[in-house]
């Protein structure tokens, strides 16, 4: 599943967005492109890292609402930096930790829950 950038959204259906999103989706990744053309290496990375375990994750492309999406974030995870993963509504954090999870070889059962 992804979501097809909307640069015309208002900050009230970003926020809504995220929040069906991370509400919705057992793994939601939101970053900076789209499945098929990462736009960034810490996108591209943290979307390769979840896909070695899991083939269903919806991505959300942040770059048309940039600032609007940051502010949603923030207010699940505490943080304002892209990308950002979550699991089951929960925040599991950027790529940086899930290559720490993969390292440790816990990021499929973090995934899983």
């Amino acid at each position: 599943m992804s979501f097809d950038p909307e640069p015309d959204l208002s900050a009230e259906e970003v926020r809504e967005r995220v929040d069906e999103t991370i509400e919705e989706a057992d793994v939601a990744l939101f970053m900076k492109g789209t499945e098929l053309m990462p736009q960034c290496g810490y996108s591209r990375k943290a979307l390769n890292l979840i896909q070695q375990h899991r083939d269903d994750v919806a991505t959300v492309n942040v770059l048309e609402a940039t600032e609007a999406h940051r502010e949603a974030l923030e207010r699940h995870s505490g943080r304002e930096t892209v990308p950002q993963a979550f699991v089951d509504g929960e925040f599991v954090g950027g790529s940086d930790i899930l290559e720490q999870l993969h390292e440790r070889g816990e990021l499929e059962a973090t995934l899983s829950a």
